[in-house]
């Protein structure tokens, strides 16, 4: 079944923004369009960027929830695997084909193991980190249930303050038990610094991932003095990914918002004080709205409003405009500033998300654009896979 067979039946406004073949001034608004030129150059660039650096990349697909796009990074990008945080949303992964996929986060609760120890029989090598020494014996009763096999990492807290352990001595406390356990595989370390990816300088950055390796460094050979081997040590984002490819001890980069990109991760600065957004990676997603209101003549009024975004790490910015600015925000309404008066009703805009991930999270699908024309659309796959 090709992808245009699999939309038959839905109806533009109604259950779809497009369809292949429109043109992208058709598309319904509010939503996401993907410039698909841009896509594949950051996902090209960055796979490349890893090789160079001997290092293998696990995309983040808790970014775009999209099994297209996770497929789109294993076949151009060079990815060996996927990142999810949720064992809902490793499913999807599975079930769409994916078949290497590490939650990158801890799963206690029982009817949730069980489900996690049942994704290798989706023929997906299965892979969880782990803090706490007491969820191993619940991870192995599971996978001994279900006859399989789940890899776990053990999760180092290098500086983002929310799960993983702090110590050597706890690392290898945990690795031990797993390595001992049956139906487990102790993989690795999980050693991602998630609090100072979106720091803008670049030396700020650098200065808390040198405190990361430096305790990642001390685990790893903790765990060879004791006869154990990591095949994974991972970590890094889009804001660092350079650091921990440079660590000498990290082999596996994590990285998701590069595909996209947003406002927020555009304000970061590279080591000469340029933004990546205009050094490294492209804006490739887009919030596509539509001016239905001007009735003051200094402000345009657009159809996307925080119904269609999330706007934890800022509001969005117009892309390509200097001459208007989206500042203000309702449930369904966007304000744009237009001193000018240059906008006119029915215009449409293309708006840089102020944070990709859960604004894509909100969208049912991605229209993704070439040359003027709808080329593909494409399901959020896992989107409210929350559980």
């Amino acid at each position: 079944m090709n992808a245009e067979s699999k939309l038959d039946g839905y109806e533009v406004g109604y259950d779809i923004p497009a369809l292949p073949g429109m043109d992208e001034a058709d598309i319904q608004t509010p939503c996401l369009v993907l410039d698909l030129d841009a896509l594949e150059r950051n996902v090209r660039k960055m796979g490349r960027l890893a090789a160079e650096m001997g290092m293998r990349l696990r995309v983040h697909g808790k970014m775009h929830k999209s099994v297209d796009v996770a497929k789109l990074q294993h076949e151009i990008g060079g990815a060996c695997g996927i990142c999810c945080q949720k064992v809902s949303e490793a499913e999807v992964f599975a079930r769409g084909g994916i078949t290497d996929i590490l939650v990158s986060n801890q799963v206690t609760d029982p009817a949730k193991i069980d489900r996690l120890a049942r994704l290798p029989k989706l023929g997906a090598r299965t892979l969880v980190c782990v803090d706490d020494v007491n969820n191993v014996a619940d991870l192995s009763a599971a996978a001994q249930k279900h006859g399989t096999e789940i890899e776990c990492l053990v999760e180092i807290d290098c500086g983002a303050g929310r799960c993983g352990v702090t110590t050597t001595p706890e690392v290898v406390e945990i690795a031990r038990a797993i390595d001992a356990a049956p139906g487990l595989k102790f993989s690795g370390i999980q050693a991602y610094q998630g609090a100072m990816q979106h720091l803008e300088n670049y030396y700020d950055r650098k200065e808390k991932i040198d405190i990361a390796v430096a305790m990642v460094r001390d685990a790893v050979e903790g765990l060879r003095a004791v006869g154990l081997e990591c095949d994974i040590v991972g970590g890094g984002g889009t804001g660092s990914y350079y650091f921990e490819g440079a660590s000498g001890v990290y082999n596996e980069l994590q990285c998701g918002s590069y595909a996209f990109m947003d406002a927020d991760y555009g304000r970061i600065l590279d080591k000469d004080g340029k933004r990546i957004d205009e050094t490294e990676f492209e804006n490739a997603l887009f919030l596509l709205t539509q001016v239905m209101s001007h009735a003051k003549p200094d402000k345009a009024v657009v159809d996307a409003g925080l119904k269609a975004q999330s706007v934890d790490s800022g509001l969005p910015v117009v892309f390509g405009r200097t001459d208007v600015e989206y500042v203000k925000c309702s449930d369904e309404h966007g304000v744009i500033m237009d001193p000018g008066g240059v906008l006119k009703v029915n215009e449409k805009l293309r708006l840089v998300p102020g944070h990709c991930d859960p604004t894509c999270n909100v969208h049912d699908w991605y229209v993704g654009v070439r040359g003027g024309k709808v080329e593909v659309v494409w399901p959020v796959s896992a989107r409210g896979k929350a559980f």
